[in-house]
């Protein structure tokens, strides 16, 4: 049995059901679960002093891109909307590999735990012929790193030559996708509670995928009991090409292929009607929220205030570190409370609202709430910490609910912590050797985009 002690802490932000926060208590944990909180001493095989820190639940990232951290900031791009954005980067994604992808997500989860995530959704969905293990490089990375991650067996199957946006190198049949995801599910999804590895299926979009993979990889989903993701109404061309194509806006293509219900989220759901917002509020199909992306790209603003007001299970995520840049969900908490302020005024969710929708709004979106996203004995015990004594935060300790939201957080966090176990220590990864991953990573940046 491993227990963990974080003794003194100056205040814990739950995130549970009730909004508690706690001053000054103890958070004791054994075996990976929260078996405590409160003033009474403890003992513990590894005790940290949390005197003088705030304690937060582990962020939860409901969408992500870890392959694109390799091309990000390239000048070529900076001023692309979607489709011409893609179109451009997937001359350089035909030429990934398993080291790639390996490095990719060392780097980009790297980033997210020592900004406090916890928990990752990746959607990975470019197979080029020959690449390698891409999955299995993924789950290296996340074993070095001890992160708690929900891989996806992504798809596509038209290219160019279909009426689709990506190469012919990096699509595949429905047989073969069927076929991959079918042995992926069996290899990594453990839907036990505390589990460490989780998988979904994840068709990129309407305009890459056929009607026939997006309907058989529902199928298969259900069968298996994993869950549903795809891009979705994240751009006015989206929507446009649906019309076109098919005569119906992007949401309704999607309901009658039988992708709405608790076991669905969309990435992004920018450009909904009131008529749609309803569908998705009462069927339960959640959105993941990712506003510093849809901003670099001039997507638009998502109805999130109307969202979460409707009921509607609404979570946050970076997307990719190529329309995003970065890989910080502390960043999301910031922008997103600012971006919905600026547009929406009172309407718009708090930096605490923000908060609880990159824990437990992201934990729902991934079927996980009764496991992780709030700090309650029984639950994972997902959580990080931050020091209130930072110049940067001076006088700003009066609120630390909304502290992530108003004020924000410059620099690593002191501690994260993963199913009991410290994976940042003083703003360090414990699991890694960050100086020889740049080293590496720079090596094979040179492979990849030939410089």
């Amino acid at each position: 049995m491993s227990s963990l002690l974080i003794k003194n802490i100056r205040a814990l932000v739950s995130c549970d059901q009730n909004d508690t926060v706690y001053e000054q208590v103890n958070l004791y944990c054994e075996n990976g679960l929260v078996s405590g909180i409160g003033p009474e001493p403890r003992t513990a095989d590894t005790v940290i002093d949390g005197s003088g820190m705030f304690c937060y639940p582990g962020l939860v990232n409901a969408h992500h891109h870890l392959y694109q951290v390799f091309s990000r900031n390239l000048e070529k791009v900076q001023n692309m909307e979607l489709f011409d954005w893609l179109k451009t980067l997937y001359e350089i994604w035909k030429n990934l590999n398993a080291d790639t992808v390996f490095l990719s997500s060392l780097t980009g989860m790297g980033e997210l735990i020592k900004n406090g995530c916890t928990t990752v959704f990746d959607h990975h969905y470019v197979f080029p012929r020959g690449a390698g293990d891409l999955i299995g490089a993924q789950a290296a990375a996340a074993d070095l790193l001890g992160v708690r991650m929900h891989f996806s067996r992504g798809s596509m199957d038209l290219s160019v030559k279909d009426g689709g946006l990506p190469p012919d190198s990096v699509v595949q049949t429905i047989d073969e996708i069927l076929k991959d995801s079918d042995h992926l599910i069996d290899r990594y999804h453990d839907s036990s509670f505390q589990s460490m590895r989780r998988i979904a299926l994840a068709p990129c979009s309407p305009f890459s995928v056929s009607e026939n993979l997006l309907r058989e990889s529902a199928v298969l989903a259900r069968q298996k009991g994993v869950r549903l993701h795809t891009h979705l109404c994240e751009t006015l061309d989206e929507e446009q090409y649906m019309l076109e194509r098919e005569g119906i806006r992007p949401l309704a293509y999607m309901e009658k292929l039988g992708w709405t219900g608790p076991d669905v989220w969309f990435a992004h759901g920018i450009h909904f009607n009131d008529e749609e917002l309803s569908l998705l509020a009462e069927t339960g199909t959640g959105i993941c929220h990712c506003p510093v992306s849809n901003m670099k790209l001039s997507s638009g603003i998502a109805r999130i205030p109307e969202m979460l007001a409707m009921g509607i299970p609404v979570g946050l995520g970076v997307d990719g570190s190529a329309s995003n840049d970065g890989s910080d969900l502390l960043e999301e908490i910031r922008v997103g409370f600012l971006l919905h302020r600026l547009h929406s005024s009172r309407e718009a969710p708090t930096g605490y609202d923000m908060l609880k929708t990159a824990t437990m709004g992201s934990a729902r979106l991934l079927g996980r709430e009764k496991e992780i996203g709030s700090i309650e004995p029984g639950k994972c015990a997902d959580f990080f910490l931050v020091s209130a004594d930072r110049l940067e935060l001076v006088g700003a300790g009066g609120d630390p609910k909304s502290l992530l939201g108003t004020v924000g957080l410059r620099g690593a966090v002191e501690y994260t912590v993963i199913n009991g176990k410290i994976a940042v220590d003083h703003g360090r990864i414990t699991g890694i050797d960050e100086e020889k991953i740049v080293s590496d990573s720079g090596k094979e940046l040179k492979r990849y985009l030939g410089i």
